[in-house]
């Protein structure tokens, strides 16, 4: 069997499993395959996990863990750019990736500006994480040959029935001089639970987003910030086009499989009872 092959089999596989259990799922897979490297690490990058919640030892504020903020077994906090666990140096082995000076800074005002937008539309609560990286192998190009990264979000109901995990990877590439295409990928990984309903429901959405825009600056407004408004923006109606997709599309389909397929509509009380499960799915979806 070719490596593609391996690699699409496994993928097939996760699409039939319990979504609930995927990273168990994805340690399995991994190991079947064994000394396939190069399948196993597509297999790691092709698939989404819940984000992990890590502690950033000196600013004490909490940080997300994902591929693009890891090195080994350590993850770098976007507070202090700092590696936890520490890495301890090796002149053997090749330094852990950080973002170029000029792109560190925009990698702060951006975890700044989206933990506003947390705020704001996760109700206060959740975390956020922002990651930066050089497509350039010239660092001393600043933002000019453009930049990537991921913005990612993780909020959990206080019962912890409801969990909602965002990763927005995104691309900034330079067309013209006052130009600027911006290439996003959003995949969203939902998770509710009714212990009263009996009732699950677990999966994700990938959907991919791409815009031309014209950069104007010469209106006080320098290039760093408006690469953040745009990308905000981005971000904001792909986070809203799912979400709707989430409640139009899959609470719909969910509410006719109950009332239409699986029980006839004649019976009110068994009506009154499918509307509330349904009702219940929608409240954990507006929790998170």
């Amino acid at each position: 069997m070719s490596d593609e092959d391996k690699l699409d089999s496994s993928l097939s596989l996760l699409r039939r499993l319990d979504p609930r259990v995927i990273e168990s799922n994805l340690t399995n897979i991994c190991t079947l395959l064994g000394s396939d490297d190069s399948v196993v690490e597509e297999l790691l990058s092709s698939v989404d996990v819940p984000l992990k919640i890590q502690t950033c030892k000196q600013s004490g504020k909490d940080y997300l863990c994902c591929d693009y903020n890891r090195d080994a077994d350590s993850y770098r906090s976007p507070w202090s750019n700092k590696y936890y666990p520490e890495i301890e140096d090796n002149d053997e082995e090749l330094p852990p990736p950080y973002p170029s000076s000029i792109l560190r800074q925009l990698e702060i005002k951006a975890n700044d500006s989206f933990d506003i937008y947390r705020d704001l539309y996760y109700e206060g609560s959740g975390v956020s994480s922002v990651y930066l990286w050089d497509t350039s192998e010239n660092e001393d190009s600043g933002l000019d040959d453009g930049f990537a990264g991921v913005v990612l979000f993780k909020k959990e109901t206080s019962d912890s029935l409801g969990k909602w995990d965002s990763n927005h990877v995104f691309e900034v590439i330079p067309e013209s001089e006052h130009r600027i295409l911006y290439k996003l990928t959003t995949s969203v990984i939902l998770d509710l639970n009714s212990n009263e309903m009996n009732l699950s429901l677990s999966g994700n959405l990938i959907r991919q987003l791409e815009t031309s825009q014209l950069v104007e600056l010469n209106n006080g407004i320098n290039l760093e910030t408006q690469h953040l408004i745009n990308l905000g923006q981005l971000i904001e109606k792909s986070e809203y086009n799912i979400r709707n997709l989430l409640q139009d599309v899959y609470f719909d389909k969910l509410k006719d499989i109950m009332l239409k397929d699986l029980r006839s509509i004649g019976d009110i009380k068994e009506k009154k009872y499918e509307d509330s499960k349904q009702s219940e799915l929608i409240k954990g979806l507006n929790s998170v």
